[in-house]
């Protein structure tokens, strides 16, 4: 059983930088073929695929936040981290982390997705 966890503040200020990890259980990140993607939800929109780590270690963007978000990864932890810097009010949302044979899974549906954790951001 694959299971999914998103850990990191629920708050934070404008212009700082948002971490969060995801600790996987029951599977390897390396497992070939897999991506590890962070998707976010806005209060009141849709979701919005911010990207993936793949099962190697190549990292792919939204374009639309390229410039303010990296994805990083821990193999030894079994743990792939997101980081938005610098953040603003839009980024706050309700953030998943997910697996899936697809780089961008967020419009048909991931095979595994995390809880979800809550982020403000605000001052």
């Amino acid at each position: 059983q694959v299971q999914l966890q998103e850990s990191g503040p629920g708050l934070v200020k404008p212009s700082q930088t948002l971490s969060l990890t995801c600790t996987v259980s029951g599977a390897s990140i390396t497992t070939k073929n897999y991506y590890w993607s962070w998707i976010r939800q806005p209060p009141g929109k849709g979701l919005e695929w911010m990207g993936a780590i793949a099962y190697n270690g190549s990292t792919y963007v939204n374009p639309s936040l390229k410039s303010r978000t990296s994805i990083s990864r821990d193999t030894a932890e079994n743990q792939f981290t997101l980081e938005v810097s610098p953040v603003t009010p839009e980024d706050t949302a309700v953030y998943y982390c997910a697996r899936d044979r697809r780089i961008d899974c967020s419009g048909y549906g991931c095979a595994y997705w995390g809880q979800g954790t809550p982020v403000t951001v605000s001052s």
